[in-house]
């Protein structure tokens, strides 16, 4: 492909892998076999030149729980994920790999333990990762609330009261809230007691509509402006261990889009900022102006890449086949996550993807992304071709992202 310098330049190309161990094309392979290919995947972005692997986390059978009282995604077939430990995990990759760096996308910080587990579990990778002088690769820790609630239910983390359970939609980030100030904190390195969170008050403006806030209310029992809710993670004061490892290592992405809940972390140390494919446009860019002044000063001055853009990769010498792919791939995403196909939402779902051949897909992030963006390509998406995954990140590589170097 010629070198035409008429693109902008983009800072960094990750990957992300799903390890979703689901049907796709007819085939659905064992499980030793789907890490076998991660691995050989993993293996060949470090080769290729990529930035950071993004490894997705998930928790329990997706198919166990379509039999629960309240199924979360009653049609999805196969698990979601097959990584339940993004540690563990990491350790594995940067054993394999010599330049590649490791993101969660994303842990989980309510389920598995909690705030205090995962905090724990973070600074003991540190320790390990952090022993050899020379080791300068980090870990991104994208953390979040979760996105499928059965995975939350199975740690405690559900409705306490009726109260709780009516302001549940809007409660679940107030949770998340004092886990994250938890987290952070812990990796800071302070000694703290669950006194030293932020206690939990419900308002009208914490619900979409007044209907919403009057349930609360009703479930309440009386009219007041404000309800308090104990807090969710009770405990004395503690400090976690291991201590004494290179912070450097480690750097906190968050995984929500609450603006005040954003600033507000920044305000205990740098925290970045985890983004979806399906994010407005509108969104990213109101972040990023927001983050220039409420980045914490010990992160330095914000920078664009500190919000890698997850993006869907379909990249073919053929752009029949590769529109054909995505197309089918999407489709049985969607229908699998809603039980409905929805046309709308998969055509923003291609639109959102890079598809076609090398030379549109080059021109599509050259038109679509800013120059300091950041972007988290998404190849193995509904595909257990190993071969034809590493196809596409060798072609990315080869032929879209040296215009972009």
């Amino acid at each position: 492909m010629g070198k035409t310098g008429a693109y902008s330049k983009v800072v960094k190309f990750d990957v992300f892998f799903s390890l979703s161990h689901i049907p796709a094309g007819g085939v659905l392979p064992s499980e030793a076999a789907m890490f076998r290919a991660f691995f050989s995947q993993v293996e060949a972005a470090d080769r290729l030149g990529y930035s950071t692997a993004w490894l997705a986390e998930s928790h329990l059978s997706t198919e166990v729980q379509k039999g629960n009282r309240r199924p979360v995604v009653p049609h999805f077939q196969g698990e979601v994920g097959l990584n339940a430990d993004f540690c563990q995990l990491a350790h594995q990759v940067f054993s394999r790999t010599e330049h590649l760096e490791c993101g969660s996308a994303v842990m989980n910080i309510l389920c598995n333990g909690g705030p205090v587990a995962a905090a724990e579990r973070v600074a003991t990778f540190a320790a390990l990762h952090g022993c050899h002088e020379k080791e300068s690769r980090r870990i991104h820790v994208g953390f979040s609330a979760g996105r499928f609630d059965f995975m939350n239910r199975a740690y405690g983390i559900d409705a306490r009261s009726e109260v709780e359970e009516a302001a549940w939609p809007a409660l679940k980030g107030k949770v998340f809230r004092e886990a994250a100030h938890i987290f952070l904190r812990l990796l800071r390195g302070d000694t703290l007691s669950s006194d030293d969170t932020p206690e939990t008050h419900l308002g009208r403006n914490d619900f979409r509509s007044e209907e919403d806030w009057q349930k609360v209310i009703n479930a309440h029992g009386k009219k007041e402006a404000s309800i308090f809710i104990p807090r969710r993670f009770v405990f004395e004061d503690l400090k976690i261990v291991p201590q004494e490892w290179r912070r450097e290592l480690v750097v906190p992405v968050v995984g929500s889009h609450d603006p005040a809940l954003q600033l507000e972390l920044n305000q205990i140390s740098p925290v970045q900022v985890f983004n979806l494919s399906i994010t407005k446009q509108a969104v990213i860019e109101q972040t990023h102006q927001r983050m220039k002044d409420g980045f914490h000063p010990d992160g330095g001055a914000w920078r664009r890449e500190y919000m890698p853009r997850t993006v869907m990769v379909f990249i073919d010498e053929s752009e029949v086949l590769a529109r054909d792919r995505a197309g089918a791939a999407l489709a049985e995403y969607w229908k699998a996550l809603e039980g409905t196909l929805d046309p709308a939402k998969v055509a923003a779902a291609t639109e959102n993807a890079l598809c076609g051949t090398p030379q549109q897909v080059a021109e599509q992030v050259s038109t679509r992304f800013h120059a300091d963006d950041r972007l988290m390509l998404w190849f193995d998406f509904h595909d257990h071709d190993c071969e034809r995954v590493i196809r596409g990140m060798e072609s990315f590589a080869t032929d879209v992202a040296p215009d972009f170097a």
